[in-house]
């Protein structure tokens, strides 16, 4: 269930997934796994730097896939690009980070905190992702919906080995 937050500018969701936190954990770790599965539907991931360790850094662009969905992309008509690091790792249980998008739109400026969270439930995992200061030009229904999906691309890819087709 997603809720978003009234003070501040920040939205959470959670998905169970059948099976253990070790292996969801692996999905965030590996670049190949996190470009299948990061992206939100309609969309394609390309990581470009990732450096899965405290103080390591990371950019990754997402590249809506219709033509029909330009010009929502907040680096280019297409693309949304974002450089970061990982500020905290906690081998399968917690991943923070904190990002910023390349634009030229004052609204879409400023860090971004994400904080990842695995939790055993029984027979498996809860993922829980929290997005913290989200910058304005982003509505919180989109970074909910946007979640939610990849969230149930992350169970898919960690449960059967593959993404959902979009």
């Amino acid at each position: 269930m997603t809720q978003p937050s009234s003070e501040d500018r920040r939205t959470q969701a959670s998905q169970f997934i059948k099976a253990p936190r070790e292996k969801v954990y692996q999905a965030f770790i590996n670049p190949d796994a996190v470009a299948s599965w990061l992206a939100p539907d309609k969309m394609k991931g390309h990581v470009e730097i990732f450096e899965p360790h405290a103080g390591g850094r990371f950019r990754m662009s997402l590249t809506y896939l219709d033509q029909k969905d330009r010009p929502r992309g907040k680096t280019s008509d297409d693309t949304d690009t974002s450089e970061g690091k990982f500020v905290e790792l906690i081998p399968n249980e917690k991943i923070v980070q904190v990002f910023e998008f390349e634009s030229d739109q004052p609204d879409m400026a400023g860090q971004m905190k994400i904080t990842w969270s695995l939790v055993d439930a029984a027979r498996g995992t809860e993922a829980t992702v929290r997005f913290d200061d989200i910058p304005k030009g982003i509505s919180l229904e989109d970074n909910e919906l946007g979640s939610q999906q990849s969230l149930r691309k992350l169970a898919a890819y960690v449960e059967r080995g593959t993404t959902p087709q979009n």
